[in-house]
């Protein structure tokens, strides 16, 4: 059995413990208690196994770094998303597309984290990709590209000593913006460990108002973030700094793609399918079934019991 839940558990427990007071001191009825435990049951996304599989597996390690600082909220991705949810869409397609690959995500805004270290388990890499968010701006200390260098060396390093025949794809994605005054480092010292790959540009030379998203959402209106180096303040505006980017590819001997473009991405991604090596799993991997619907139709039931016993109150208190 697997949990994947749609709200984290801790907080759907504080939340489920606050319903259940109100229950208690509001309405006193039991059935919306029972209502609030199936409800929590559903969050949780229960998934039993229905079987093995073989799995493709290949002689593939993708790793994906990504820039989450607060400029990649701004809205200049296809038709005004932002550029955090194109980098989430375009990562799953690569996935996709290298299916049987050992994935890994990096991610960098003051400091690097390994959100996903090197796992064959490409829906955990998808499902992880989904909760990355910029850092919040109460934390930030301004954008530097040369944090994620020593990280990213070392993780690349170790997967080369581990097996050198293996091949690694690294994919480098940022809008390229530095905005604490610091000079680009060189990460030259990166390319020997790598075999294919690119540097992802995201945003446009126009650029893109950033919203700002509190980490309690439901407190406030969101609104655009504010440059306050000026009087009166205005909307911050981030715009694309491909001279940075173009600099990193070149020292990662990687080619640079601004992400308006899909067809070069498409080159990179063939170029390693026709030189990576499939085969067949020599192990098998558990199949998982979602039950949520075993808490769902009880739950809708005791919603149209509920109801009719709030339609009967109120016609006895009519008459």
């Amino acid at each position: 059995m697997r949990l994947f839940p749609i709200i984290p558990t801790w907080i759907m427990i504080i939340i489920c413990i606050l319903l259940i007071i109100l229950v208690i001191l509001k309405t006193k009825k039991i059935i919306y208690i029972f209502m609030i435990i199936l409800l929590f049951m559903i969050n949780e996304r229960i998934m039993i196994p229905n079987g093995k599989i073989k799995t493709l597996e290949n002689n593939v390690d993708v790793l994906f770094i990504i820039d989450k600082t607060i400029s990649m909220n701004a809205e200049d991705y296809d038709n005004n998303t932002r550029r955090l949810d194109g980098v989430k869409k375009d990562c799953k397609d690569i996935i996709k597309e290298l299916n049987g690959a050992k994935f890994s995500i990096i991610t960098f805004d003051n400091d690097t984290k390994v959100t996903v270290p090197l796992t064959r388990d490409s829906l955990m890499a998808s499902e992880a990709l989904d909760v990355i968010e910029p850092i919040d701006e109460l934390y930030a200390r301004g954008t530097s590209l040369n944090t994620p260098i020593e990280d990213i060396k070392k993780i690349l390093k170790k997967s080369y000593n581990n097996d050198r025949d293996r091949i690694r794809v690294v994919f480098f994605i940022s809008d390229g913006e530095i905005t604490d005054e610091s000079k680009l480092k060189s990460y030259s010292s990166l390319n020997k460990y790598i075999n294919y790959g690119a540097v992802l540009g995201y945003g446009t030379s126009n650029g893109a108002r950033m919203k700002y998203r509190n980490a309690f959402p439901l407190d406030e209106e969101e609104e655009y973030e504010k440059d306050y180096s000026n009087y009166p303040t205005y909307e911050a505006i981030s715009k694309i700094d491909e001279s940075n980017l173009k600099q990193i590819a070149k020292d990662l001997k990687l080619p640079y793609i601004h992400m308006t473009n899909k067809t070069e991405l498409d080159k990179v991604l063939t170029k390693v399918k026709n030189n990576m090596s499939n085969k067949m799993s020599s192990t098998t991997k558990d199949c998982y079934d979602d039950i949520y619907y075993v808490f769902a139709i009880p739950l809708l039931l005791l919603i149209v019991i509920d109801f009719k016993i709030v339609r009967r109150d109120i016609v006895w208190k009519k008459y």
